[in-house]
């Protein structure tokens, strides 16, 4: 009987890598896909793939998804993920407290990541009532990325 799978010489077989996991961290590097933020799609080739990232770019992806994801909404995730600036939208607060609790909420959100060494140069804009913030994080790896939000 022929095989359903059968083997030739003009087929090219590649193992698909597994993640990289960091000596007595506990975190693993994998792979992930591109996702627009501002579209809020995965973004495709033009032979309408999703386009897939190196390890750090995934974290970076993680670490955004993180801060503009609600904590406790989806029960999907669990408790430790997601931030809470939702909590600060429509506070009375002055700027200076509400920029000290972006930096305690997002600090904490992207510590909760193995992957994450460090959370900090927070930079704050105002505009009205819009706040604009970056701040700069750091693997484990010592990659660093600046990665930037609003919260209204």
């Amino acid at each position: 009987m022929a095989s359903l799978f059968p083997e030739t010489d003009d087929m090219i077989w590649t193992d698909v890598s597994e993640p990289e996991m960091v000596e007595g961290s506990g975190a693993v590097f994998g792979r992930s896909w591109r996702y627009d933020f501002e579209v809020g799609e995965f973004v495709m080739s033009p032979t309408r793939k999703v386009t897939p990232v190196d390890e750090k770019e995934a974290w970076v992806i993680w670490c955004e998804k993180a801060i503009r994801t609600p904590r406790y909404r989806h029960l999907i995730y669990s408790r430790d993920y997601g931030s809470e600036l939702e909590e600060l939208i429509g506070s009375d607060y002055d700027h200076a407290l509400q920029e000290s609790e972006i930096r305690r909420m997002v600090t904490e959100t992207l510590l909760a990541d193995a992957r994450t060494e460090s959370v900090d140069q927070f930079l704050f804009t105002w505009e009205g009532e819009a706040c604009h913030f970056s701040c700069q994080i750091t693997s484990i790896r010592d990659e660093t990325e600046i990665i930037e939000s609003v919260v209204i």
